[in-house]
């Protein structure tokens, strides 16, 4: 998906590497920033994603890529996963998921869903272009389920096609 659009600016707690808090603005000392919104603590496939992010970091940073995840839990909750992933980019608490509703993190299961982020949140994984004064969605995927993610080749390919 293209999108002309300027990305939503945001503020929210950074539990791993960099400002904390952790604002867009922040990220965009790269070409690109890679805004991963994950569903929930508990979600086996997050976990995977972000252990994943982790090991192939440098893949990103190769495209002149910054990378964040947010996750819709307190800062304190989503430390544990610092701990235990050791991420080399900001893990970015959204309790109240402000920024995922900015961002139109998809849902299911209607009122049920969107009262418990485990049966409701889907994944979404955003490229924003930051080459320009404002950064502006330059691709998006919007899961239909929650396995429903790009892997780190789609996304690489995505950014190796926005600079080629």
């Amino acid at each position: 998906m293209n999108h002309p659009l300027a990305a939503p600016e945001f503020l929210l707690a950074n539990v791993g590497p960099g400002p904390d808090p952790c604002s867009l603005a922040a990220l965009d000392d790269a070409e690109f920033v890679v805004l991963v919104f994950l569903r929930d603590f508990h979600c086996d496939w997050c976990r995977k994603q972000v252990h994943t992010l982790t090991d192939r970091y440098e893949d990103f940073r190769a495209r002149n890529a910054d990378v964040a995840a947010v996750l819709p839990e307190p800062a304190e909750r989503a430390s544990r996963w610092v701990d235990r992933y050791d991420p080399p980019f900001p893990l970015l608490a959204d309790p109240d998921r402000t920024v995922a509703d900015a961002y139109d993190q998809p849902t299911q299961l209607g009122g049920l869903g969107a009262a418990n982020d485990f049966l409701g949140r889907l994944p979404a994984t955003f490229v924003l272009d930051a080459r320009s004064e404002e950064p502006r969605f330059a691709w998006a995927n919007r899961g239909d389920s929650p396995r429903d993610r790009p892997d780190v080749d789609e996304v690489c390919a995505k950014l190796d096609a926005l600079v080629g």
